[in-house]
């Protein structure tokens, strides 16, 4: 079962990833970088724990955030030491723009030989944190230049695995039972999983009286980006009959299933049925953008039914 938290209003919610947990308990332990730059990444974590020197949005940083800031930063270390004898704030602009051109060319790789497939986002965390350090450095009296300021963060297309609403009713009409209702909510819905999802308790469904759907509230605290309400159209009355067998009451979280778990069984339907691989419940989000792009009047109608700040990527299929 994933780790339950506390948000500022006392409600829990799930933390599918533990980031609550990792943080804490191993929050002070940098293992394999030179002294000075564990103390440099302690440094910042402790800053953005207590959202102080931050650039951007003022406030705390999630624990997702600080997380995320400590494994890559720990690794752009490494990478630093071991073929430029530098460190984080010791390398130079060119050493920065070679090392991140080498990990997109793949002639530096994963300590498991495998290439890296997202390098934009440890060019994004070491730009987070230039800027910090020359914020900190210049109400010390020094100031620094923006040696970041050529390096682009623009991320190639990633990979997804795209299904039509057929395809999915034939998976469904596969899947055991819980995992049915699941796979009916996730492309009606789009919703993010696991964090959206998991969070999705039986409160948050409001019953349309004239039309008997449902409308699900995805709640702020529990969103990447914003709190919305969405028409559910395809999966209500399969909703209505699983949250009665299960006898859920109000309080109680829809989907508990592990996550890992679930984009196991995912990936062996999808191999199975539809010959697709590595099926995840992120194509089930992108599939079900796909189905609903046509059937919304509007780009911001659909950019808030996923809760995008952006559409971030062009979607090219869709269905009629």
């Amino acid at each position: 079962m994933p780790l339950q938290i506390n948000n500022p209003k006392g409600e829990l919610v799930f933390d599918p990833y533990k980031h609550k947990e990792r943080y804490q308990k191993f929050g002070n332990f940098i293992d394999g970088i030179v002294n000075k730059d564990k103390e440099i990444i302690l440094r910042i974590l402790k800053d953005f724990e207590l959202g102080r020197n931050v650039n951007g949005t003022k406030g705390e940083r999630s624990y997702t955030r600080l997380n995320t800031l400590k494994s890559r930063l720990r690794r752009i270390s490494q990478l630093l030491t071991t073929h430029y004898k530098k460190g984080l704030t010791t390398a130079t602009e060119a050493e920065l723009v070679g090392l991140f051109k080498n990990m997109k060319d793949s002639l530096i790789k994963k300590s498991d030989g495998k290439p890296y497939k997202a390098v934009a986002d440890y060019i994004k965390v070491y730009k987070t944190f230039w800027h910090w350090y020359m914020k900190v450095m210049k109400k010390e009296g020094k100031r620094f230049s923006d040696i970041t300021e050529d390096l682009t963060t623009k991320r190639e297309k990633p990979k997804f695995n795209y299904f039509t609403f057929e395809n999915m009713k034939s998976m469904a009409e596969q899947a055991k039972y819980e995992y049915k209702v699941l796979m009916w909510f996730l492309f009606d819905s789009g919703i993010r999983a696991p964090t959206e999802l998991m969070n999705v308790k039986s409160k948050d469904l409001q019953e349309d009286k004239r039309t008997g759907n449902y409308q699900l509230n995805i709640r702020e605290e529990t969103s990447k980006t914003f709190g919305r309400r969405i028409k559910l159209l395809l999966c209500s009355d399969m909703l209505k009959r699983y949250i009665k067998e299960k006898n859920l009451s109000h309080e109680d979280f829809i989907f508990t299933t592990d996550p890992g778990t679930v984009n196991k069984y995912l990936q062996r339907m999808g191999k199975r049925i539809l010959g697709i691989n590595d099926l995840t419940m992120y194509d089930f989000r992108h599939s079900s953008a796909c189905y609903w792009l046509p059937r919304y009047k509007s780009e911001s109608a659909l950019k808030y039914r996923f809760g995008w700040k952006h559409i971030p990527l062009p979607i090219v299929k869709t269905e009629n």
